[in-house]
Parts: structure tokens; sequence; C-alpha cells
């Protein structure tokens, strides 16, 4: 596996690829992998000759008050697990790399953007949308694979690709859980043993949404306000074609989401789910 750190090393890789007729898929992380990720790895994979993963903290999606800082950063550990896994490179930039003094293409994620993660994250996705821009940019993948837990940034991600990036083909990865339930992500090392009991609420609380919503919704939203040292931000329903919130009304496929402060960590997941009438 070839460790890369520079923008004008990628971008000879890439162009070393594309001449010798070779298609590459890209997996964008922040580190701190976990088996999630490695899913993600395989994927990749699956579709193209040459992975590229890249590892990037990336300082625009993070507000005054989160957890940059302190975000885990374990590159060596990162760069071990992705050689188990044959992928062919690792770009780990640094800041100034991505963002150099000349500057980058910004991107605005739009109404969409300022909803449930957006409003309570401003400008998250304003930044999540101009690294990812960024990087298709500097790695011009074939593919690139993103995990299904980030349910709205995914959706912003895709709308990115079909406007700017149309031969870039988006690869959705299922989330990948603990045995709990728990969708798996990096945050999760900040949480001690109860804390991951009762991080377990959220996947539950999902698992109840039915017509009729205006019932179940309070109804889970009380679920997870009664765990211990959790806090609810939001649970809905939405149509993932506009990812807007749903009704009683609403028949057919429909994506629950849901996100909450457990102890100091907070966290996100959703599911995939069937609206249909209800039971009289």
């Amino acid at each position: 596996m070839r460790l890369i750190h520079t923008a004008a090393e990628i971008e000879a890789f890439v162009q070393e690829t594309k001449a010798a007729s070779k298609t590459i898929a890209f997996v964008p992380t922040m580190g701190a992998l976990h088996e999630g990720h490695l899913t993600l790895v395989d994927l990749a994979r699956q579709k193209t000759d040459v992975v590229v993963v890249s590892v990037f903290v990336n300082p625009k999606q993070f507000g005054a008050n989160e957890d940059f800082d302190k975000y885990p950063r374990t590159l060596n550990e990162d760069a071990k697990l992705l050689e188990t896994k044959n992928v062919d490179v690792l770009f780990a930039p640094s800041v100034e790399e991505i963002y150099p003094p000349e500057g980058v293409r910004e991107q605005r994620a739009g109404v969409v953007g300022s909803t449930f993660e957006g409003a309570s994250r401003p400008g998250h996705f304003d930044g999540v949308l101009t690294v990812v821009g960024r990087l298709f940019d500097l790695a011009q993948p074939d593919a690139a694979v993103f995990g299904a837990k980030d349910a709205q940034q995914l959706f912003m991600i895709k709308k990115l690709a079909g406007a700017l990036y149309k031969d870039t083909e988006i690869v959705t990865a299922p989330t990948h859980r603990e045995p709990s339930g728990l969708a798996m992500s990096s945050r999760n090392r900040y949480l001690t043993e109860s804390q991951k009991t009762s991080a377990t609420a959220l996947y539950k609380a999902l698992k109840t949404l039915r017509q009729p919503l205006s019932l179940t919704i309070e109804a889970a939203r009380t679920l997870i306000d009664s765990t211990p040292e959790t806090k609810l931000d939001y649970i809905a329903v939405v149509d993932p074609e506009i990812f807007r919130p749903v009704n009683d009304d609403f028949r057919g496929k429909a994506l629950a989401i849901v996100a909450a402060k457990v102890g100091d960590t907070r966290l996100i997941d959703n599911l995939e789910i069937e609206l249909t009438e209800p039971n009289r």
C-alpha cells in the first residue's frame, strides 16, 4: 500500500492509473477506522481495479463547540487495517494540502442542508460538500463509497455528484451494526459501557416507527428521553427522494432518522421503513 500526503502526489498517481486504463474507487473517511469502514473498502474492491482511501479530519465540517480537537486521529492503526484489505493508496493529506492559500471551490448545501443535522450543526454540510468536491477533484474516482448511516450527507453528496461529478458512481454501503444494534461509529469509542447500552435506544426507537406517525414518533421520543444519559435532538420520518418530513397520510418507502447525545457524544442513525395502512 502506498501512503500519499500531497495533492501533487495523488494527482500524479491518478494520471498514471488512468493512463493504464484502470478504474479507481474512492473511500473518503476521517480515520479512526472500524469494521464498518472496512465493509466500504470491500465494496470498493468489487467495483474497480484500484482502491484509494483518504483519511482527513475536515475542519470545515465542525462547529465552534464541536469535537474537532479531540476527534480521534489514529493514522498508524488505520494504515495497518487498510493493508489487511490490500488497499492500493492511503491518501492522508494535511489541511494545507486540501485547502491551499489560493482557495478551493466552496460548495453550498442549500435548503436541505439547513434541516435536521444542518439545523443542529449550522454550516456542517457546506463543509462536507466542499471537502468531498475537493477530494473528488483530486482522486477523479469512477466510484465513491459512502456509508448509509450518514443519510442526510449521502443524500446531498448524490445531488452534488449528479450536478458536478456525473462520471462518478455514488455507491451506498449498508450501515454496519454492533450485535446490540448500535450503529458503528468512530465516536462510539467515547462511550462508556453503560452509555453504549443507552445508545441502543436510538435503533430501538427507529424500529417502532409506523403509521400513524403522529403517535409512534411521540412514543419513540418518550423511549429515548427515558433512557439514562440520553438527550434527544430529533427523530423524524422523511421521504428519501426529497429528504422532507412525511405525515400520517404517506404510504411507501420512507427513512426514519434520529440524532441524540449520549453522555457528551452525539450519535446519529437511520432506518429504511415501509409505511402502510395502520392496523385498525
